[in-house]
């Protein structure tokens, strides 16, 4: 249903894409800072579902009805700030000589990375605007045609962030223990993305 040119010529532009540094990629940087690789991968994994998630309302074309209605973005976008202001108070009331086997598992982790994707409504709007441009109507289904690129964006953006986040990890374990300033960068991290996210402009 997509064609092979149309599809090779989408992969280094979604990859391209997937490299840019973004709000998912500062979430997994800041997991593997704090709890580890494994809820590195996690988080990766959650950002990658959110993302098809948004892919399918977009391909759906429900994605029309959240553009008439801006309070539903705006209600998408507070909820996310709530939550990533109480992830930056958690990281700094955490002890100072926790393990990593002490914090937040995997499942929080995954859970975290994708409500963080959901409550960014801009990657709605870049769906609709980004996606549309490899699609073609006579080819076949264009849900299903947003599906699969939307899975090569997801598996793209899954290995990025989780490396990321993995190398993040593995600067961390230089020290014996997750020392009190990895907690203020954590915190650092999760209260940028709450700011950014609530200055956001949908346009």
């Amino acid at each position: 249903m997509v064609e092979p040119l149309t599809l090779l010529a989408f992969v280094p532009a979604a990859l391209a894409l997937n490299l840019t540094p973004g709000a998912d990629m500062m979430f997994c940087l800041a997991q593997g800072v704090r709890n580890g690789a494994r809820a590195a991968w996690a988080a990766s994994a959650g950002i990658a579902l959110g993302g098809l998630i948004h892919v399918f309302i977009a391909g759906a074309g429900l994605s029309a009805l959240l553009t008439a209605w801006p309070v539903a973005f705006d209600i998408i976008r507070w909820v996310g700030v709530a939550y990533l202001v109480w992830l930056a108070l958690q990281a700094l009331r955490a002890h100072p000589g926790a393990e990593p086997s002490a914090l937040p598992g995997s499942g929080h982790a995954f859970r975290g990375g994708l409500l963080i994707n959901l409550a960014n409504p801009k990657v709605i709007l870049f769906v609709l605007a980004f996606v549309p441009q490899f699609v073609t109507p006579e080819a076949g289904s264009v849900l299903a045609q947003f599906m699969v690129f939307g899975g090569v964006m997801a598996v793209g953006g899954f290995i990025i962030n989780g490396i990321v986040g993995a190398s993040a990890d593995a600067l961390a374990q230089r020290f014996k223990q997750r020392s009190r300033w990895l907690d203020v960068v954590t915190a650092g991290i999760f209260s940028a993305l709450a700011a950014r996210l609530a200055i956001l402009e949908i346009s």
